[in-house]
């Protein structure tokens, strides 16, 4: 496996529930985390804390550049019905990360720069990668 770049990096999403997933207009960044819980179970005599793992989770961030002319995410934050949503590390497609999210919208603007948007996600189905 050899190391990538992050500039051909792609996140696709359907804006419109039902609709075909798309590029995401003018994002920069992305980010997937995959957590579990763990259960303390440690127990008298144990040398050192012992856990068990409890279910998986997903979540993630995306962002980049406030657009006029689409929704980007806001209509999904909006409405609260999942989204399928494909994250890609190269515009090569031959490894990626898909799934039903549930994104929120944040826009942030200020004198001195381009306004800014911004998703933090939460699955809402199991997250796969993919190759």
């Amino acid at each position: 496996m050899a190391r990538v770049h992050g500039r051909s990096g792609r996140v696709y999403m359907n804006i419109a529930s039902g609709g075909l997933a798309e590029p995401i207009a003018f994002l920069n960044a992305w980010s997937v985390s995959f957590e579990t819980d763990k259960a303390d179970v440690t127990s008298f005599g144990d040398s050192n804390k012992v856990y068990v793992a409890g279910l998986p989770d997903s979540s993630g961030e995306f962002s980049g550049f406030y657009d006029d002319t689409t929704a980007q995410t806001y209509t999904a934050a909006v409405d609260g019905i999942a989204r399928k949503f494909y994250l890609y590390p190269t515009s090569a497609n031959t490894q990626y990360w898909y799934g039903y999210i549930l994104p929120d919208f944040s826009v942030n603007a200020g004198v001195g720069g381009a306004i800014e948007i911004s998703a933090s996600w939460n699955a809402s189905s199991a997250i796969t990668k993919q190759g």
